[in-house]
Parts: C-alpha cells; structure tokens; sequence
C-alpha cells in the first residue's frame, strides 16, 4: 500500500522518497547486483535440468533457454511476463502435485493409499522430520537456511524484488494487491511446495523399489522421478511445466532489471526528459543485456556441486544489508538518511570481508564447521552474520545521526498509511465498500440512478 500510495515506481525510488538520493543509489546497485545474479543460477538450473534429457552441455542449454526468454521479455514485456507466467504457474502446480500422487499409485500398484504407506516406511527417520537438523550437517543446515530463505530472502522476495512487486502494482486497487498476496501466502505457496517437492520426497522409495537408478543425485532426482513415473508421453509436459516455472522467474527479473535501470539510472542521471518511445528502446536493450550478463554468470555458479548451495552463497551474500535498511526505513519513523545509507555500504563490505576471513562468521555459525573453499565457506550462515552486521550498523548511525522530520515521511512508514490514502486521493479517503448494483435496479425503492453518488470509490476513485 506505502508504494501505491506513493505513486512509487521502483523499489530504489522509494529508498530516495524515505531518505536520500545516494541512498537511491546504493539500494540501486545491490538491487541490480541481486538480481542479474538471480537470473544466472535460474539460467544453470535450466541447463542442468535439460541436460539429462537432451544430452546437451549445460552452459550451452542455458545459452540456448537465455536467447529465448530475453526474446519474448523484449518483444512483449510485462504484459508478456505476466501471462506467461500465469500459464506457466498453473501448469507447473498441477503437474508437480500429479507427480506426487502418480507415484503413490505406482509404488502402490495401483492403490495410492498403498504407496502412501510404501512412500512413507521407505523413508529413514531424519527424512521424515518436518526439519532438518539445526546446525548439521554443514552444507545444508537449518539454522543458516532459516535466516537465509526463510527471513532475508523471504523478505526481498515480496519487499524489493521488482519483478514481484511489478505483479503487486498492477492491480487496479490496493484491495486487489491485498486479495492476491493473502491468496499466495495462505493457498499457492502451501500447494507450490508440495509441486516443487513431490520428486525428491519420492525420491528414496522410487530408489528401493528399482525405478530409479542408486546414486542419483539431489540435482537430478526430479527429472529422474518424472521420466520413470511418466515416460513416455506426459513427462514431456512435465518438463516443459518445469522449464517454464524457471523461465518465469528469469524473465520477471530481466524485465524487473529493466524497468530498475531505466528508472533509477538511465532516466536521472543520462536522459531525462525523453519520449516514452526512446526509454521503451532503452528498456529493450537492457533486457538483451541483462540475459547476457546472466549467461555469463554461469560459469561461476557452476564452480558449486549444488545449485542450492550456489544460490545460498550468492542471496546470503547480498540480501541482509538491503533487507535490514528495507525494514528499518518501513517500521522505524526514526530511521535516518545515514543509517539506511551505511546500513547498505556497511553490511555490503562485511559480506565481502567474510569471503577474505570467514572466521569473521564463526560466532554466528551454532557450531556449524567451516567446510570448502573460499566462496563455499558458511554457505548459509553468512545471512545471519550479515544481517547482525547491518542492523548493528543500522541502529549505531540511527542513534548518533538526526532523524528526517516527521512530516517528510508521512506515507513511507507504516503507521502513516491513512495520511499516504489522504495525498493518494487529495482528499479524505473513504474506506467503505461500495455495494454493487445493476443499473436500472432499486434499492430500498430508490432506482440507482439517483443514489449513485453515494457509492463508495475505491483507492482510485473509480
């Protein structure tokens, strides 16, 4: 709502609104930093995907899978990303939840209630905790992945990511926005992870009962499990649902990363009062850019064994310090230019400086041991040492620096929402739900005609 609102167009924006221009542009580098760095690990989690299906190399597979998502984001943008991906979303949660069931009734022969049970008595008693263990083992810990997907990155994915947010603002109301997160977070997301789980849950009883092979990786075992359960015929669907889910984060981002450098680079500091054809061109090139840059990432991602651990080295690195300022700018009135400013700074060169001395990490690792080289060090861990860096810097600089004025962050700082509905509307907002009428009909013997003015206007005022 504080965006709507606002009239906000990107998430950098809204960093210069609340505090300052160089804090703009601070928030603007990470924020860019994040997310073509995004595109890259969805880029290699395709080509290794494909790559057990059609042989190809998997630099080459993402190469090829780069080409075709930059084309379609350039030639149709948001409007092309948004139904794509509704397509894509639908057909990944039914193929992935069918998978889950598919198995049952084949491990079951024939009786899904039968390869429940088989599926569950196959499992050992680690796998059948809701949670893994808390600090162990290293390379997949809970309490590092907590902090990690569950807290930063949870938070950058609905508060900044500009492709996410792009979704939220092009409902026609705040009531609208408001419907479809309540609607992702309380039934998609739930449905979504048993879609993206069903191929590794399966995986240990498809091994015991020989319909998969012994030794199949972690990154294989979707694609194995789906060509076993489903092959031939609709395991090509289910491959194309799960190339299309990763094909719909991937141009979200490189059509967020557009919209991002247009806005906040491009428009301020190189060409400010251009036609809207010449941003449109610009926004298409950086698209193409984008995807390139992507591509060429993966290359260092796949220096990892695990494309969950390349992704956990890569969000723990660059998420705590945006997510901390992010918060603190939304929740604490007090929060000020400087410390939004240092908090991004600061907390960026510390997770820089854990790579050159990851014993800084160490007291926030819970026992969990040092392990790989230096870019695999507390692969998960380093968000929580990141965001206690950032949010000690943050509090530090709030405390010995002045606060803006109140009046400059009515709207930006929850508590203010009333005030941000009053600038929205240039008036007093009502908050009544208007009753729906057909026109000709009558209410309480009043024909519609007459009452209409006393409908109540949404955020818009429609």
């Amino acid at each position: 709502p504080i965006i709507y609102f606002a009239r906000i167009r990107s998430i950098p924006e809204y960093f210069e609104r609340r505090f300052d221009r160089r804090t703009r542009v601070a928030a603007t580098i990470v924020l860019l930093l994040y997310m073509v760095g995004y595109v890259g690990i969805n880029f290699w989690t395709l080509g290794v995907a494909l790559n057990r299906v059609v042989g190809w190399d998997v630099f080459t597979t993402a190469a090829v899978i780069a080409v075709g998502t930059a084309i379609y984001v350039t030639a149709g943008g948001q409007t092309a990303v948004i139904m794509t991906d509704l397509l894509q979303g639908v057909l990944l949660l039914v193929v992935g939840v069918a998978i889950l069931f598919i198995g049952w009734y084949t491990l079951g022969d024939g009786s899904v209630s039968l390869g429940a049970a088989q599926f569950w008595n196959s499992l050992s008693p680690d796998q059948r905790q809701a949670l893994p263990g808390y600090n162990s083992p290293p390379s997949f810990n809970f309490v590092g992945i907590f902090w990690q997907d569950g807290f930063a990155n949870s938070v950058i994915f609905y508060f900044m990511n500009q492709g996410v947010i792009m979704r939220f603002l092009a409902e026609r109301s705040v009531r609208e926005g408001r419907k479809a997160a309540g609607l992702t977070v309380l039934i998609l997301v739930p449905i979504a992870a048993v879609a993206v789980s069903a191929g590794g849950w399966l995986g240990p009883a498809m091994v015991k009962a020989g319909l998969v092979p012994v030794g199949t990786s972690s990154q294989d075992i979707f694609v194995a499990v789906a060509h076993a359960l489903t092959h031939p015929g609709v395991f090509g669907l289910i491959l194309a649902a799960l190339c299309a889910a990763l094909m719909s984060s991937a141009d979200s981002l490189i059509n967020a990363i557009s919209a991002v450098f247009v806005n906040d680079i491009y428009q301020p500091y190189v060409r400010s009062h251009a036609p809207d054809a010449h941003y449109l061109k610009v926004a298409r090139l950086t698209s193409l850019a984008a995807a390139l840059v992507g591509i060429s990432l993966v290359p260092l991602f796949m220096s990892y064994d695990q494309i969950y651990r390349a992704h956990g080295a890569f969000t723990a690195a660059v998420t705590p310090a945006m997510v901390v300022a992010m918060l603190g700018g939304l929740l604490w009135k007090r929060f000020t230019p400087a410390a939004a400013f240092w908090t991004l700074v600061g907390g960026s060169v510390a997770s820089v400086a854990s790579f050159v001395w990851p014993q800084l990490i160490t007291p926030f690792a819970h026992g969990t041991a040092m392990e790989g080289g230096v870019l695999k060090t507390y692969s998960y861990v380093r968000a929580l040492y990141g965001l206690s860096v950032s949010a000690v810097i943050g509090v530090v600089v709030t405390l010995v620096t002045r606060p803006r004025d109140d009046a400059s962050v009515v709207g930006l700082v929850l508590g203010t929402l009333r005030q941000a509905m009053q600038r929205y509307k240039g008036g007093e907002p009502n908050t009544r739900r208007a009753p729906r009428l057909l026109l000709g009909a009558s209410v309480d013997g009043e024909d519609t005609a007459e009452i209409c003015d006393e409908w109540s206007p949404d955020e818009k005022g429609d």
